[in-house]
């Protein structure tokens, strides 16, 4: 009996060889697939992966990062002057205080982005997906923002003088203070964005969407502001100096 019972656990070599080691190979193979290690001390690259890295206050000045993973990343007070990044992760990450003008930022995903009082004059942001980014005194002054996504982004006193804002969607974004003086803004999406003392002087909103009486009645304008039809300057228009 002892003999039979420990035949039956027995397990002959030439099985543990043909079933057991290609299994174990196939899930240790399923778990390296999916444990991707972000490589910090990399040099900047074409989709280098800096997930979660820390990259404050360096010198990347016109560095190639064209669809590099950096969600999560700190490049707070890092200069990024002329950076490729096109198509680049940086949800979640921070910028804060980084300069970014004249950076390559197209289609790149900017969710949850935090740019306190970062520099992106003149930056090509077409395309990019800034949802809820968080871009309170950012300067975006010049800057290509055509059709991109900035629904619920808070852009409290940015500066957007003179920026691309065409096909742009704003839906519900917070832009109280916001400097939008002579921005192109044809076909914007403005349903529920906040717009508490935002300065639209010389701007066209005549093609704009979502845009409602109330946000006017808050809004800075002058008699350059063009407004849809139907619409009618405020009687509040211009604003004094002091708001």
């Amino acid at each position: 009996m002892l003999q039979s019972q420990h035949q039956a656990r027995h397990v002959p070599a030439s099985h543990w060889h043909r079933r057991v080691l290609p299994q174990l190979g196939a899930m240790v193979l399923c778990l390296s697939s999916h444990l991707t290690w972000a490589a910090c001390s990399d040099a900047p690259a074409a989709a280098v992966d800096w997930t979660q890295c820390e990259k404050a206050r360096l010198l990347l000045r016109n560095a190639t990062l064209t669809g590099a993973r950096l969600a999560g990343a700190d490049f707070s007070g890092t200069d990024l002057q002329g950076a490729k990044l096109s198509g680049a992760d940086l949800t979640h990450g921070s910028v804060d205080r980084a300069r970014l003008s004249g950076a390559d930022l197209s289609r790149a995903k900017l969710v949850q982005l935090n740019s306190y009082r970062a520099n992106f004059k003149g930056a090509n942001l077409s395309g990019a997906d800034l949802t809820k980014a968080e871009l309170f005194r950012a300067n975006l002054s010049t800057a290509n923002l055509s059709g991109a996504n900035l629904r619920k982004a808070e852009l409290q006193r940015a500066i957007l003088e003179g920026a691309n804002l065409n096909g742009a969607n704003l839906t519900g974004a917070d832009m109280a203070r916001a400097n939008l003086v002579n921005a192109k803004m044809d076909g914007v999406r403005l349903a529920q964005t906040r717009m508490f003392r935002t300065r639209l002087e010389g701007v066209d909103l005549s093609r704009s969407v979502g845009l409602v009486a109330t946000q006017l009645d808050i809004a800075c304008g002058d008699a350059r502001t063009r407004l849809p039809e139907g619409f009618k300057a405020p009687k509040s228009w211009p604003c004094s100096k002091d708001d």
